[in-house]
């Protein structure tokens, strides 16, 4: 078996300085570079002085299952290969897990780099709880799975981190107005770059703030956890909804249970399809 590894390498998210010198120096080793776009990293590469006498391989979630056995071969027979994304850490809503997972199986080593990251940069940025949080990737281009997305972990108790494009920020913006309520949520944006920025507010005040300051590149939503007044409210509704429906229809039911709560009836509609599933 050969000794040689499969680096998962950290690259810059803006700041070209945040890359690490143990990154520099694997980079240079590295005879292989496993990348999602040749062309992007072979100007980072230039950038920071990075030696590009080596072979460059587009490796995407597309061909992640027919490249990924041809790179372990070529580590087998005696190659280091360094895996970078455009930016940031590899894996994290990008490609690649595939390829560490067939590593692992095969008796590859796996050696990550550790380095740049929206997600941790964003949860430092928004003053929001870091004790425990989830991060859900990139938010649903559609209403109805934007929707459903949010109203699926609404309830969780932990602060909720999402990808996010500029393009559809007020849309996201008035889902999480009708989800999340009240609830604090920052939008931080441009994370290393000169026009860092972290907006906090409810979904409503960001509405506004983005209204009048169209946002600009890719930024990342962080949401606080719901209040306790929240989730035992939550309790409260799945209590209401069992006692009405043992005597009542479905749509009876609900109209009873939001005429109560002031709750949108469609919320209630669902929450009560939940139950009727249990």
């Amino acid at each position: 078996m050969s000794d040689c590894s499969l680096f998962v390498v950290a690259t810059p998210i803006g700041n070209l300085q945040d890359i690490s010198a143990r990154a520099v120096s694997v980079l240079n080793a590295a005879k292989i570079i496993a990348c999602e776009d040749t062309r992007v990293t072979k100007k980072l590469f230039s950038l920071l002085g990075i030696a590009l006498n080596k072979e460059f391989i587009c490796y995407q979630n597309y061909n992640e299952e027919d490249k990924a056995q041809f790179i372990v071969d070529l580590i087998k027979n005696g190659n280091d290969v360094a895996l970078v994304s455009d930016a940031g850490s590899p894996l994290i809503s990008d490609p690649g897990y595939k390829l560490v997972s067939l590593c692992r199986k095969q008796g590859v080593k796996v050696c990550p780099i550790p380095g740049a990251s929206a997600i941790i940069c964003a949860l430092q940025l928004s003053g929001l709880p870091t004790n425990r949080f989830m991060f859900a990737g990139f938010i649903p281009n559609k209403d109805k799975a934007r929707f459903d997305l949010f109203n699926e972990l609404k309830d969780i108790d932990t602060t909720l981190v999402f990808y996010e494009t500029a393009p559809r920020l007020l849309k996201t913006l008035q889902v999480a107005a009708e989800v999340f309520n009240s609830r604090e949520i920052a939008v931080v944006r441009e994370i290393s770059k000169l026009y860092e920025e972290a907006q906090n507010g409810t979904a409503e005040e960001l509405i506004n703030h983005f209204t009048q300051n169209p946002p600009k590149g890719e930024m990342v939503l962080v949401v606080a956890p719901p209040k306790a007044q929240e989730n035992k409210s939550a309790i409260d509704v799945e209590q209401m909804l069992c006692q009405a429906l043992e005597n009542m229809s479905l749509k009876s039911a609900v109209a009873e249970v939001a005429l109560k709560t002031g709750i949108s009836k469609k919320e209630i509609y669902d929450k009560a399809l939940e139950l009727k599933n249990k």
